[in-house]
């Protein structure tokens, strides 16, 4: 999976508790076979199974080339590194590659495991976690025991069956939302499947049922605000429902109403591309998850996205022609669930056929804590920031949670023959500055233009007085603001009309012309593109818009559309994006 979180509850950490926890797990009769096997559903990279069996091992934005050293050999260089490897999520990739190296390595890392940490120690004891392992255990269950000798066998059977009481007893451990999911379809997965755990796969199906109703939202939402995360959870309750039909068991009705939620709100996520916007932690999802997750749930959509329809996981869509746009029209997401949180409110990103053009810098995560917390400030989206000053904020402690958040005020859209048009306003800087930032979007009924208003106002007597005592802090220069668009990196831009429009190439041959109104500086600086998988950030550049807010109103338009010469249509085959990035 692409998201981990560590359990609450003191059972994850490998001490004494969770040792205990797996001792008392490894009492009982052990199952000794399957009675039903659930088919591999989940999808690995060729190209990542060769570098696994070369010894090159790439997790968590770490790569680390040890040839000679097997798998748990290798010394973690964080968490996130070591929580990839216990959740057997490369067994994916061994098992894409398929051939007798990879199954050697998927077999003799397994039983290592199980040597290692099968009685209780390491990281991998938390319910999310063995939730994860349990279901590519599961999954490839006939390339880890294809030719394995016995006792490596029964050595499965054994901790296999182990893992499934510890989950029984301690899924709801897992911190609500995506690792409860994870916990309980494993769960499922391993009560069905194995000989013997039949009495754990009832309570094990209500339990999930419940999270389900409880955690998807009747938009189809969760409420960390992540596409790429509801993705995952989408992608379990598709498992697990198809597990359970196959199995001949019935699937909760409160299941199957969260799938039927979540299939229309991850459509609107869906740029033209088919990845997802990258918002709040999360990236495009993995390649050809979110069309496997869509075919698997056979919803059809009840209406079509874009023109007016309503938010979208607090999302709103604009597509026409070949162009998407998303947009972040909703709050940042606070509590529990706002721990990946940025402040992007009113951020946008753009597509145009199967390229990318306006993103999000994206997650910093995998890149350490410094990058973490820049790729989650508002200077990392596509939207308009005061310098300095995020529209959301974090608290006086040391949290990660946003606890000044910016609150939408107004959202509007309007669909006609023309096109498509969008307002927002949020109150991000009202408490700090006394201004509230305006957006307007409208997009033209071809996909070919994009006009874009963004307005620093103040709205209340309150406010202006707010702004004011500011002005006059900066001796009546006024506040600095920069508007942002940052470009995918495989865009080509320059400056072009004596530096007042900026030229953007796309690897399919279309020109896009960014323009404005001449009420703030242009400039193209550099940016980063923050993308799981890789080594460090790709570069990238960023348009700018820069100047001060020096009145009660400060207004900035602009426009970014297609070059004339460019066609309607273009025959766009060549994909050459790296399968393992590194």
């Amino acid at each position: 999976m692409a998201f981990y979180r560590a359990s609450q509850g003191g059972f994850g950490a490998g001490g004494w508790r969770a040792r205990l926890a797996v001792w008392r797990a490894a009492r009982g009769p052990v199952a000794n076979g399957f009675a039903s096997s659930p088919e591999p559903r989940s999808i690995g990279l060729f190209a990542k199974g060769r570098q696994l069996v070369a010894g090159n091992y790439l997790f968590a934005g770490h790569l680390i080339e040890s040839p000679g050293a097997g798998l748990w050999d290798i010394t973690p260089p964080d968490i996130d590194f070591a929580a990839e490897l216990q959740g057997f999520g490369w067994l994916d990739d061994l098992a894409a590659l398929g051939d007798a190296q990879a199954r050697l390595r998927a077999q003799g890392w397994t039983q290592d495991w199980i040597t290692r940490f099968g009685a209780g120690r390491g990281l991998g004891w938390t319910p999310d976690l063995t939730g994860r392992r349990v279901i590519r255990w599961i999954h490839h269950a006939l390339f880890l025991l294809n030719g394995a000798e016995r006792d490596a066998t029964d050595a499965y059977y054994r901790t296999l069956t182990t893992q499934t009481r510890y989950l029984s007893r301690h899924w709801s451990q897992a911190a609500p939302g995506l690792p409860r999911f994870e916990a309980l379809t494993g769960l499922v997965y391993a009560g069905l499947s194995l000989i013997g755990m039949e009495p754990l796969v009832a309570p094990a199906v209500a339990a999930l049922a419940a999270e389900a109703k409880g955690e998807v939202d009747e938009g189809g939402g969760i409420t960390t605000r992540s596409p790429e995360e509801l993705l995952e959870v989408f992608t379990l309750l598709n498992w697990a429902a198809q597990a359970l039909t196959e199995a001949g068991h019935t699937v909760p009705n409160d299941h199957l109403d969260a799938i039927e939620r979540i299939a229309p709100t991850l459509r609107a996520l869906r740029h033209a591309d088919g990845g997802l916007a990258r918002f709040h932690g999360g990236g495009k999802g993995a390649e050809g998850r979110l069309d496997q997750a869509l075919a698997t749930a056979r919803i059809r959509p009840h209406k079509p996205v874009g023109h007016g329809s309503d938010p979208a996981m607090g999302y709103v869509r604009i597509s026409a022609g070949r162009t998407s746009m998303l947009v972040d029209a909703a709050a940042p997401p606070g509590g529990r669930a706002g721990g990946s949180a940025h402040a992007s409110t009113l951020a946008v990103e753009v597509t145009s056929g199967r390229r990318p053009l306006v993103v999000n810098c994206g997650s910093g995560a995998p890149f350490g804590t410094e990058w973490r917390r820049a790729g989650r400030a508002t200077p990392s989206h596509s939207t308009l920031g005061i310098d300095g000053v995020s529209s959301s904020r974090f608290g006086a402690g040391a949290g990660e949670v946003l606890e000044e958040r910016a609150a939408i005020l107004t959202l509007r859209q309007q669909a006609t023959a023309e096109g498509s048009a969008f307002h927002a306003a949020h109150d991000g800087w009202a408490l700090t500055h006394g201004l509230t930032h305006a957006r307007d979007l409208a997009m033209s009924a071809d996909g070919r233009q994009i006009a874009g208003a963004d307005t620093l106002i103040s709205l209340n007597p309150q406010g202006k007085a707010r702004f004011e005592r500011v002005l006059t802090a900066t001796g009546l220069q006024g506040v600095a603001f920069s508007i942002r668009f940052h470009l995918h990196p495989d865009t080509d831009s320059t400056l072009d009309m004596g530096g007042n429009a900026v030229s953007v190439a796309l690897k399919s041959g279309e020109i896009w012309v960014f323009r404005h109104d001449s009420r703030a500086r242009l400039s193209l600086e550099p940016s980063v593109y923050l993308e799981r998988g890789r080594l460090k950030p790709r570069a990238t550049k960023q348009i700018v818009l820069s100047g001060f807010a020096a009145q009660i109103e400060t207004r900035i338009g602009w426009t970014l559309a297609k070059a004339q010469d460019t066609p309607l249509a273009i025959r766009d085959l060549d994909r050459d994006d790296t399968p393992v990035p590194l």
